[in-house]
């Protein structure tokens, strides 16, 4: 008898901690539609970066309001590479990545293993490197002792947008 009551009363509390459960889920305000991605400032880090880099640091200037910075880092020990993760305003991925060393290999990493297309595409007035991947595709932009690289799953028109907004800077 005694095991009975046992497992009876192990049956009622899990039915009350179940009907607890569903209250909470149905009290406590929850909306399914909101846009997990948290927007990150980008001012501090970039004025760091360039106070840093041994190169004048590309940051967006005049982007619209729909691009969210999204990720955003400086590594002096990573061939002082720069970092800037946008989602455009169709929800595509698009970044600033910069460094030091403008090596094939080191292109190859921030392009995700894209491709030179030997296409060029004029932005400004800049003349940037179409490289295409699986994934990302980049528009590249070698100088003397770095490389720009804007990258993402976004089209290339909206890479485009993000390579125009660039403003180039060394120092504070």
């Amino acid at each position: 008898m005694r095991g009975k009551q046992t497992v009876l009363d192990m049956i009622r509390s899990l039915a009350v901690i179940g009907l607890v459960v569903a209250g909470i889920y149905i009290f406590i305000p929850h909306d399914e539609k909101a846009d997990p991605t948290r927007p990150v400032d980008y001012r501090v880090e970039s004025s760091t970066a360039r106070r840093a880099a041994p190169y004048p640091v590309a940051v967006p200037v005049g982007l619209a309001p729909e691009w969210r910075a999204t990720s955003v880092s400086y590594d002096r020990k990573d061939a002082d590479g720069w970092h800037l993760g946008f989602l455009d305003p169709e929800k595509e991925y698009a970044a600033v990545e910069q460094s030091s060393d403008p090596s094939a290999k080191t292109i190859a990493k921030l392009t995700r293993k894209a491709e030179a297309t030997g296409q060029t595409q004029q932005v400004g007035d800049r003349t940037w490197e179409r490289w295409e991947g699986e994934k990302y595709d980049a528009l590249v932009r070698r100088e003397q002792g770095y490389v720009t690289v804007v990258t993402g799953t976004a089209p290339f028109e909206q890479l485009g947008v993000l390579a125009a907004s660039l403003e180039f800077k060394q120092g504070a």
